[in-house]
């Protein structure tokens, strides 16, 4: 992994068995097409080296994360902020972050309370495609 890559574009770290945080990943990947976002799943050796501790246990698997500038984001603010760098007009749901974070955390805690349930999981970490394999960071 080169760590200019991880310096010049935004970092996702998401639940690789979540089907929600699967099919988010899908969708932040056909609506960056300028390839800003790179991703690689909260399992990983990827994101333990990335978070380095500064991740509370409980907080782990329920949240996406959003390195960006050496800055972690974490829950609605990660959201919202990868949602501002999408195309049109996806970019104004940003407008969200005008919310207070307790309420905006509320609902995304509520919703990631009940996604296994909801949406599904797999019994291990999703295999990127050929196709988008470059977007993900390994090792």
């Amino acid at each position: 992994m080169e760590q200019n890559k991880i310096e010049s574009n935004a970092v996702v770290l998401f639940d690789g068995v979540c089907h929600l945080c699967q099919g988010a990943v899908k969708f932040i990947i056909k609506r960056d097409p300028r390839g800003v976002f790179h991703f690689a799943s909260l399992q990983s050796d990827v994101a333990e080296r990335m978070l380095d501790g500064k991740m509370p246990d409980g907080d782990f698997l329920s949240t996406i994360v959003l390195v960006e500038g050496g800055t972690y984001y974490t829950r609605s603010t990660a959201a919202l902020r990868i949602a501002k760098r999408l195309r049109f007009p996806w970019s104004l749901l940003y407008l969200f972050i005008l919310i207070p974070p307790p309420v905006r955390d509320a609902v995304y805690g509520w919703v990631a309370a009940r996604r296994y349930r909801w949406f599904g999981k797999d019994d291990a970490c999703m295999m990127p495609t050929p196709e988008i394999r470059r977007r993900f960071l390994e090792k």
